[in-house]
């Protein structure tokens, strides 16, 4: 993330926020409406197409970084977020991330997601330029 300006940072971390934000979303209603278990589940299902449209939506319009950097950098602010607001204030436990369904799984298919996606873009946009649109 060398040489980005103050603005290029927010967005990223803006991103990264909405996406751990549309993720506790699914968390939140599902734990209302169903069992834990299937909750779970469709966080598990969700979160890495949240991602992978966040990804989209970013490298399409904004691009700042790398793949790999906006990967690790959305995955970043989901573990900080997942740590500091949900396991230690709301939770008070770390029981959360003992679970790999709970939050391995997700965590690493976040990171697969927006990695993917955002090469899938970088490669439409080389074969663009490639062919003259």
């Amino acid at each position: 993330m060398k040489d980005l300006s103050i603005r290029q940072i927010a967005v990223i971390v803006l991103f990264g926020a909405v996406g751990w934000a549309l993720c506790g979303a699914i968390m939140f209603i599902g734990m209302a409406v169903t069992s834990m278990q299937t909750t779970l589940i469709a966080h598990a299902v969700g979160a890495p197409v949240i991602f992978a449209a966040i990804s989209w939506i970013y490298h399409s319009r904004f691009g700042y970084t790398k793949p790999l950097t906006t990967a690790i950098v959305f995955l970043a602010i989901v573990v900080f977020l997942d740590f500091f607001p949900v396991a230690t204030v709301i939770n008070r436990s770390m029981e959360m991330f003992t679970s790999l369904l709970g939050t391995w799984i997700p965590w690493a298919l976040i990171f697969l997601s927006t990695y993917l996606t955002g090469r899938a873009i970088e490669a439409r946009k080389v074969r663009g330029q490639v062919n003259g649109r």
